[in-house]
């Protein structure tokens, strides 16, 4: 076991850094108070070798998977919106990856980022109102007629929706079967049919566009059918027949990005604790001695850092998981997602404090790290559901063991050694 960076991932960390302090935050209070598409910043992080499919491919190729946690991280420190409207497409692109035919990945991942000068945009469209987490009440519905598939209903919360090129929508082909049911869908963003419904106007991450999009009688042809007709055909035979099935789509694509979603939070919480050391630096309470000396202020200080750090060994151990193929059966990628996003909620609201009344004036950086902060314990799972997952699984991991010990008696049932003594006498 080795905590410690190579040179290649300490000079990946430092060019994103750079490139995060340089090129993001400069323009991050602009984006911030227009809520506006920030497309210079997206077509510098391709100039900068941090967009686009020359990006993606190092992500993916990467042996440890901790570049990725490291990219969101840096990026997320530099601005959370700008780097969402940076790394949103990657959202699709996993959806393809992991549902898509050979020649579908390799015909539709390019068109989420561009290539060349081009700048791109692709969306992952699943949630739906009263249907987020809960992914097998989802209403959108797609039927078949003749060679096309005909798409209707109303996405919500969409990161790059309305502006994307590429939309990965996941609708109901059986609603009998809940989310076996289910299948994703490619649907350019030029589909007669499909429209921008309501721009969303959010407390944070406002430079990342977050839009309904609707589909009305919005048809595909055939192959837009992630992973094809046949495979689509067998997973409803399956589904009918009662044979046990692994989780939906949808929910296996969330898996997959949960680490990356940890660390951007971590990003944040970051960010406003290095700005709250260098705002206490110099600074003395008014009996004259130096914040930083003081036990109040040290103590808020020394939970945060632990914090940073607990949360970003749960992040970067997921994130290596996920890369090596070893199955996170005990909820490691959604412990990573749930403790870095409480965290980073606690943290600023924490350090806030510390500061005073001036850090909730809306020209102050905590101000702003706080508003973003809030989604990460929302979006790709609530910290609720994340919770629910966690217990789930920790659950059915228990039961395993004890299966594989040969059916052992669960602990509450056996008599301890104590009680046993404590009746002889």
């Amino acid at each position: 076991m080795d905590f410690r960076l190579t040179d290649e991932q300490l000079s990946f960390q430092r060019h994103c850094h750079r490139f995060a302090e340089e090129v993001m935050r400069p323009a991050a209070p602009r984006h911030d108070r227009e809520q506006s598409v920030p497309y210079a910043v997206v077509r510098e992080a391709r100039a900068w070798g941090l967009h686009g499919l020359d990006h993606l491919q190092n992500m993916a190729t990467d042996p440890g998977g901790i570049n990725s946690v490291i990219y969101a991280e840096e990026l997320h420190w530099g601005c959370a919106g700008i780097a969402l409207a940076i790394s949103a497409s990657s959202l699709a692109a996993a959806g393809i990856a992991s549902s898509g035919t050979p020649e579908q990945i390799g015909r539709w991942i390019p068109e989420c980022f561009g290539m060349g000068d081009e700048i791109k945009f692709g969306a992952y469209a699943v949630t739906e109102a009263g249907a987020g987490s809960d992914v097998k009440s989802l209403r959108t519905i797609a039927v078949r007629d003749g060679d096309e598939w005909v798409l209707d209903g109303t996405k919500v919360f969409i990161s790059n929706g309305g502006i994307a090129d590429v939309n990965v929508v996941v609708a109901t082909v059986d609603p009998t079967l809940g989310h076996r049911g289910q299948a994703s869908f490619i649907v350019p963003g030029d589909t007669p049919g499909v429209s921008m419904g309501k721009k969303e106007d959010k407390i944070g991450i406002r430079a990342s566009q977050t839009a309904e999009v609707v589909l009305e009688d919005a048809r595909v042809p055939l192959d837009h059918l992630l992973g094809g007709q046949e495979k689509l055909d067998r997973k409803l035979r399956r589904a009918r027949s009662g044979e046990r099935s692994g989780s939906s789509g949808a929910l296996a694509t969330f898996e997959v990005t949960r680490p990356f979603i940890g660390a951007s939070a971590l990003g944040i919480a970051r960010a406003a604790y290095e700005w709250t050391l260098d705002w206490l630096e110099g600074r003395t309470g008014e009996d004259g001695e130096p914040l930083l000396e003081q036990q109040r202020v040290q103590q808020v200080v020394a939970d945060v850092a632990t914090e940073i750090e607990a949360a970003r060994l749960l992040v970067w151990r997921a994130a290596w998981m996920g890369r090596n193929g070893v199955p996170m059966n005990a909820g490691q990628g959604s412990m990573s997602k749930l403790k870095a996003g409480d965290m980073a909620m606690w943290a600023t609201t924490t350090l806030m404090d510390l500061v005073g009344p001036a850090a909730s004036l809306t020209d102050h950086p905590l101000e702003k790290f706080f508003r973003d902060a809030k989604i990460y314990q929302i979006f790709e799972g609530t910290a609720q559901v994340q919770r629910l997952v966690v217990a789930r699984m920790q659950v059915a991991e228990r039961r395993k063991e004890r299966e594989a010990a040969g059916g052992a008696t669960p602990v509450a049932e056996e008599v301890s050694p104590f009680a046993a003594a404590a009746a002889a006498v």
